[in-house]
């Protein structure tokens, strides 16, 4: 009996820190579309980490106001994991490469804009994030820009990947697995 006990308390254990480790640490997230070929392509499982950016605490989803603890800046050309700002009930999650940062000045439809910062009078950091398909453009070209506060992390590996269309014992690609990014 005490050894039973002993296990369901450490499986248990064993349970919790994995949720705490994966709420806190890193994720991850299975990639739907082809928009950033080849780097990433449907069905590759991406593992995201929450602390690159520094810890997101809060936000407009949350009781509490917006934060990062341990906050880092985000660069240039980054694969950058976000939530989609303009749909809060699904919690859809997109990753795009960072293309400008908060003060740039970038052309979006033949007319120069600049990406709005805290230091312009703007409510938050904003980012313009693209994928590299034209043809689907899930990203600033269609969510306009992306405030601080939607963004998860960064993208540093293929943990493994399946091609979503092949019968589940078919389609694991062995050449992707453990695959930095």
């Amino acid at each position: 009996m005490k050894k039973t006990v002993r296990f369901l308390i450490v499986l248990i254990a064993a349970f919790l820190l994995m949720l705490v480790f994966r709420s806190v640490g890193v994720t991850l997230y299975t990639v739907e579309g082809d928009g950033l070929s080849p780097s990433l392509i449907a069905g590759d499982r991406v593992l995201v980490n929450r602390w690159s950016y520094g810890l997101r605490i809060g936000g407009s989803r949350s009781l509490f106001n917006y934060g990062r603890i341990c906050k880092q800046p985000i660069a240039k050309g980054d694969l950058v994991a976000f939530e989609n700002p303009l749909d809060s009930a699904h919690h859809e999650v997109f990753v795009c490469r960072c293309v400008a940062l908060p003060g740039d000045s970038l052309m979006v439809d033949n007319v120069k804009t600049v990406v709005p910062c805290l230091d312009n009078c703007a409510t938050a950091d904003y980012y313009w994030l693209e994928s590299i398909n034209p043809d689907n453009p899930v990203d600033s070209r269609s969510l306009g820009f992306i405030a601080e506060e939607y963004i998860i992390g960064r993208a540093v590996l293929i943990m493994y990947s399946r091609n979503p269309s092949a019968p589940l014992w078919n389609g694991w690609r062995s050449d992707r697995l453990l695959l930095p990014i």
